[in-house]
């Protein structure tokens, strides 16, 4: 039998709160993040709102510039191959290593590794191409490609913390921070690590969202108590949001022998493809259904003892449709899981929306309590026999299934329990 695996510590750098205490307010209460940023009100982004992380500005291009939480200083040298999401990242990852008390031994320990996810920057992309063309090639930061490319995370906070083991940036778009989950967990499962950091993030600016609005998936309401709204019949289109989350993953012998409490154990993992179009879920949630399913074997668990399925749904026509689908098709009697789409609170994260909902939960667990789905005014037919959380409720879950699906059809299925 395979040792359990336990999430003993944390950190968030979200739309919705910054800490612990401030996101489970946020979820219980159904208080929303987005906003309308002035970055995004010119005539030269159609999109309006989005999920802003709060306490940071990051505007300028000059990352000394930054403003950010005091508590979070990152040495002058460090700083300079940063991108804001790395920044996010940086911040989040010193939340769940004080709270998982990891000593900077433990951390650089080669049982102890690393994985990450994210998109890249965009923003860091375009200023140093910018500088390249308008200057010339040795006129370029040296530093350029490590502050840009997708595997800025991994590069940045590895060489930062001093981390010795393994180490990998996951990129499957918007399933990116599930993968990075599974794999992780499956890293210490072969033996190969006994601790492994887990850390999503994505920019939160005009470049990392407007250019989504080409692909027509993006709301374009102005209101953002409304913009983002899962499941219901009038969905538009998903907001754009950024931040960072971090979550640390380690044997139950080894918390136990440091003395560290557990928020959730981790019992499994499902990923599958759908195998049908580049952007686009398949219309029966094929892909999302085979993931959830082997998710459910991989944690040994039957579908009728989940108590609660965190959506994907990102409050598109088309994705969460194909969502809904795939639920009935591995839950036999829909009516007795709960769903809801912490999405219309934050908005939708990319590639750390996995990680992100991930924690939401694992906070879910620990702390007795459900999120609900905000938004949903009219609801979308095809919801018949789903038990859609329209408010959060005070319940004590026992296990919960959280989904995650990216382009190219990438689908995710992570499982947690109740220590």
């Amino acid at each position: 039998m395979m040792e359990p695996i336990w999430i003993t510590g944390m950190g968030l750098i979200t739309s919705i709160g910054n800490d612990r205490p401030s996101v489970i307010e946020s979820l219980r209460s159904m208080k929303h993040g987005i906003e309308c940023p002035p970055m995004l009100q010119g005539d030269d982004s159609p999109v309006k709102v989005a999920g802003t992380v709060k306490e940071f500005e990051v505007e300028s291009s000059d990352p000394e510039d930054w403003i950010y939480p005091e508590k979070y200083r990152v040495p002058r040298a460090t700083l300079r191959s940063f991108s804001p999401h790395v920044l996010y990242a940086w911040c989040a990852l010193q939340q769940a290593i004080e709270d998982a008390n990891l000593s900077e031994e433990e951390i650089q320990d080669p049982e102890s590794g690393l994985y990450t996810s994210s998109g890249g920057s965009m923003r860091s992309i375009h200023k140093h191409f910018e500088k390249m063309d308008r200057r010339g090639v040795m006129a370029c930061n040296p530093l350029a490609i490590v502050a840009s490319i997708a595997g800025t995370l991994t590069f940045n906070l590895v060489a930062a913390l001093g981390v010795r083991g393994s180490s990998t940036g996951l990129v499957s778009a918007c399933a990116s921070s599930g993968h990075a989950l599974g794999t992780a967990l499956d890293e210490i499962r072969l033996g190969r690590q006994k601790r492994m950091l887990v850390v999503g993030a994505e920019d939160c600016n005009f470049e990392s969202i407007v250019p989504f609005c080409g692909m027509r998936a993006l709301s374009l309401e102005t209101d953002p108590s409304f913009a983002s709204r899962p499941f219901d019949i009038k969905r538009n289109g998903f907001v754009g949001t950024g931040g960072s989350v971090c979550l640390v993953l380690e044997t139950q012998s080894e918390a136990e022998r440091r003395g560290a409490l557990p928020y959730a154990r981790f019992l499994g993992w499902g990923q599958a493809s759908d195998g049908h179009n580049v952007a686009i879920s398949h219309p029966e949630g094929r892909g999302l259904r085979d993931a959830m399913t082997k998710a459910l074997q991989d944690a040994k668990v039957d579908a009728k003892e989940i108590d609660y399925v965190n959506a994907h749904a990102p409050s598109t026509s088309i994705g969460d449709a194909s969502e809904m689908k795939a639920l009935k098709g591995v839950f036999p009697s829909p009516q007795a899981v709960k769903v809801s789409s912490t999405k219309a609170l934050t908005g939708h994260g990319l590639s750390l929306s996995s990680i992100m909902e991930a924690a939401f939960c694992c906070l879910a667990l620990k702390d007795g309590f459900l999120p609900g789905s905000a938004n949903v005014t009219e609801p979308d037919p095809e919801l018949e026999h789903l038990d859609l959380l329209r408010t959060s409720i005070d319940i004590q879950a026992n296990r919960i299934l959280s989904n995650s699906s990216g382009f190219g059809g990438a689908n995710v299925s992570v499982v947690f329990e109740k220590v």
